[in-house]
C-alpha cells in the first residue's frame, strides 16, 4: 500500500442511537423486574404459560430460561411493551 493512501475504514461496532427502539437500552432483567411489579408472578405466569414465572418463579431464573428461549423471550418482549402502551394511556393526560 502507499504511503498516500488509507487503509480502509473497519465498520463501526458501536451501537446506533435508536430513539424510535422503546426496547433500547432495556435489559432483560428490567423488563422481568417490571412485568412482575405490574402483573405479579401468578398473572405473569397466566399471560405468558412458562414455567419459570409459573412454578418457584424468580428473577433469576425467568433470565436463565428467557436468554435460552427466543420465543418466550419475544412474548416478555411484547407483554412489556404492552404494559407500556397500557400505561401511557391510563397516565394522567395520557391519550
Amino acid at each position: 500500500m502507499n504511503p498516500d493512501e488509507q487503509a480502509p475504514a473497519a465498520p463501526s461496532t458501536a451501537p446506533r442511537a435508536q430513539p424510535r427502539n422503546p426496547l433500547h437500552g432495556v435489559t432483560l432483567e428490567a423488563m422481568v423486574v417490571a412485568l412482575q411489579a405490574h402483573y405479579g408472578w401468578q398473572e405473569l405466569g397466566r399471560l405468558v404459560p412458562v414455567r419459570c414465572f409459573q412454578s418457584d418463579p424468580s428473577v433469576s431464573s425467568s433470565l436463565k430460561f428467557l436468554r435460552k428461549t427466543p420465543w418466550a423471550r419475544e412474548k416478555v418482549e411484547s407483554l412489556y411493551l404492552f404494559m407500556l402502551r397500557e400505561q401511557r394511556r391510563n397516565a394522567p393526560g395520557g391519550r
